[in-house]
């Protein structure tokens, strides 16, 4: 039976979710016979898949505030296969007939889960920050009993118009309560003060720089290629890449970089290549562009684990804990910049939610969801070139006043509408 549910897995979805996903439903049926389910209908209780993700204390808080009683799942994502374990489906498959929760909840979306959550009629909840991300491409994602949520609403219209009805618009929460109670020492102060502050990957080490894989592409493609990722990345709010791709480009691509879609995905080539690797290229491209000419009028403090000789005025101050320390960082900096990775379409990133949550002053490249809940040169700043964000950075850096009013609305307005708990309300809301 599972030798078949493999098979099926890879080759053909329809027979997997017939069989595999039965097949589970039919192992429940005998757990339950055997007692294994015990449940107290009075309590509300959430199944939470623990992993090393941003924020999992934060929605746990939350959720706790709200009733909820947590049972935790140690969640093996990068020791097991979380597209198709049949192990760790079952797993998670008996856990929720013991617990009988109300939800499963994870960050990010694992069709493990999905498929587990089916089989045991039970809703799943995933709250995704990642991009890209290929596993919302499984055709798991078409499942009822799914509750997907997206930062990016250029991606929830795309999996829409393939069909899945429950991924819905999300963006993420910022932990303002606990960023509150973080006051910056004299000696923080000293170590984190600076003109620009940018906090992120530079795109260079070799489990990120992807594109490495191409560089044995002929002549002509890599003109080509090269061609379109300067294209974009003059480009904010047009995304060129993936359609840019056509059938021949591809085609060479794969003669040095053989890219196969997933036997139960709905990802084509084309766009593995544009979001995986030509993307991150150009987020390659502009940080090391732009943080280049920074250094050149302003002082420039990066935080990333990655050696950067290649910036020799940037002031590389190494990794920095996301939560422990990063929110120091922003709150000394006089300038917060945000650079976003190319694969998020329209998405407003964490790290620009969580500057403002700080109370930093914020300039980002342009991303239309912002303009949802945001006012630009009230809440924060955007650029669009290279010059305007000099140009930018001058300006603010001597109109201090104006910095900080602007810094002042944009953490207001994150409290108010983009908190935790407000985020946590409305998702609880949509299930």
């Amino acid at each position: 039976v599972y030798s078949r549910c493999f098979f099926a897995l890879k080759y053909n979805h329809s027979e997997y979710t017939s069989g595999f996903a039965r097949s589970i439903r039919e192992k429940t049926h005998v757990w339950q016979l055997t007692g294994d389910g015990r449940h107290d209908k009075n309590m509300k209780t959430v199944l939470f898949l623990v992993w090393k993700s941003f924020g999992n204390e934060f929605i746990i808080e939350e959720l706790e505030k709200r009733g909820f009683e947590i049972d935790f799942f140690d969640f093996p994502k990068d020791a097991e296969n979380t597209r198709n374990s049949i192990d760790l489906t079952e797993a998670i498959a008996r856990r929720v007939l013991r617990t009988r929760p109300d939800f499963v909840f994870s960050f990010n979306y694992y069709p493990v889960v999905a498929i587990a959550c089916k089989a045991c009629r039970t809703k799943y909840v995933s709250w995704v920050y990642d991009s890209p991300y290929i596993l919302l491409y499984s055709q798991t994602i078409l499942y009822d009993t799914n509750r997907v949520f997206l930062f990016d609403s250029h991606e929830v219209e795309k999996l829409r118009g393939l069909g899945a009805e429950h991924v819905y618009y999300m963006p993420m929460g910022s932990a303002v309560e606990y960023y509150d109670t973080l006051e910056p020492t004299p000696e923080m102060h000293q170590m984190y003060d600076s003109d620009v502050t940018f906090i992120g990957s530079m795109y260079s080490e070799q489990r990120q720089y992807l594109y490495h894989h191409l560089e044995n592409v002929d002549e002509y493609t890599k003109g080509y290629l090269d061609g379109i990722m300067q294209v974009q990345k003059s480009l904010y709010g047009i995304d060129v890449l993936e359609e840019a791709l056509t059938p021949d480009i591809i085609g060479r691509m794969q003669k040095v970089c053989p890219v196969q879609a997933n036997g139960d995905g709905m990802e084509t080539v084309a766009w593995s290549f544009a979001n995986y690797f030509l993307a991150r290229k150009v987020t390659q491209m502009e940080r090391r562009e732009l943080l280049e000419a920074l250094s050149e009028r302003f002082q420039v403090k990066l935080f990333t684990p990655e050696k950067t000789p290649f910036l020799p005025k940037v002031d590389n101050m190494g990794r920095i804990d996301y939560y422990e320390r990063a929110p120091y960082a922003m709150k000394c900096a006089k300038i917060n910049l945000n650079i976003s990775l190319r694969s998020i379409h329209t998405g407003i990133p964490l790290r620009a939610l969580d500057i403002m949550g700080c109370g930093g002053f914020l300039i980002t490249n342009y991303q239309s969801d912002f303009n949802e809940y945001f006012v630009p040169d009230e809440d924060y700043v955007f650029y669009d070139g290279k010059e305007d964000l000099l140009n930018l950075v001058a300006y603010y850096l001597e109109h201090e006043d104006e910095r900080k009013k602007i810094a002042e609305n944009g953490y207001r307005k994150v409290k108010k509408l983009l908190s935790y708990g407000g985020q946590v309300d409305k998702i609880l809301g949509m299930i």
